[in-house]
């Protein structure tokens, strides 16, 4: 039985692979800050659970010291927008912290532990392919995360230790459903917990879903830079729009 680690495994699209992937016969080992959550999963069939906060390097280390997988789906991760009126560094940091180190911190204490035949797979976002408004933090951690993905491939390649990447459309989630925006072609949990499952029984270094909203971003994103940049225009919200949200949201 393959053991799958699946960090954020408490809500949204963790939590939605770590139960299919129960029932397809993996041992899942989920992860999250949820205790009562966790606790929730561990009565699920070939489900074990590990509390921790991704963002804590120590207590990481100290969750992850003698867990061993064959596959870890480094899921973990958070969504703030920009504010237009005002920008706040310390969201850059919480999205950094979170989407970027938060996967850093889960590696260096699983890396003791791989070996030849384990996989690595990082869930991005195709909101990485094009410069969406308000998405400075997250658009720029998802990409970051997505390069840290392709050197880890190369790097970690002799070792024959495999890395994948993921990078999910809107999926209908606890997260997303914060979004004060259309979320085109948008799918149900359960259909993103699928395709991530058949993804990691491929052999494919990326993973794209939905496919013809991927097809889509992909296709911008080889456009030039300067007619990606007046799409994105036209698409953001007017300035006035974006201060009545401010001013609902304070």
């Amino acid at each position: 039985m393959k053991r799958l680690l699946i960090t954020g495994a408490t809500s949204g699209i963790g939590e939605a692979v770590a139960l299919l992937a129960a029932k397809n016969g993996f041992h899942v080992i989920a992860c999250g800050r949820n205790q009562t959550k966790l606790n929730t999963l561990a009565q699920q069939p070939n489900i074990s659970i590990c509390q921790f906060d991704v963002t804590d390097l120590a207590a990481t280390k100290t969750a992850l010291a003698e867990v061993k997988c064959d596959i870890a789906l480094l899921n973990a991760g958070t969504c703030e927008y920009v504010d237009s009126n005002s920008v706040e560094a310390g969201m850059f940091q919480r999205v950094f912290d979170a989407n970027v180190f938060g996967v850093v911190n889960v590696i260096e204490a699983l890396t003791p532990q791989l070996v030849a035949g384990n996989k690595l797979v990082f869930v991005d976002s195709l909101a990485r392919l094009l410069p969406f408004s308000r998405s400075q933090a997250y658009g720029a951690s998802k990409a970051a995360l997505h390069y840290m993905a392709k050197s880890f491939a190369v790097d970690l390649a002799d070792q024959g230790i495999a890395v994948q990447t993921i990078s999910p459309g809107f999926v209908k989630t606890p997260l997303t459903d914060k979004n004060d925006f259309p979320m085109p072609m948008s799918i149900e949990v359960s259909e993103a917990a699928q395709d991530i499952l058949d993804g990691l029984a491929s052999h494919k270094a990326s993973i794209y879903f939905p496919t013809r909203f991927s097809l889509l971003l992909r296709l911008l994103n080889a456009l030039p830079e300067f007619i990606q940049h007046k799409l994105c225009l036209s698409m953001r919200q007017s300035p006035s729009t974006e201060l009545e949200q401010h001013k609902r949201d304070s």
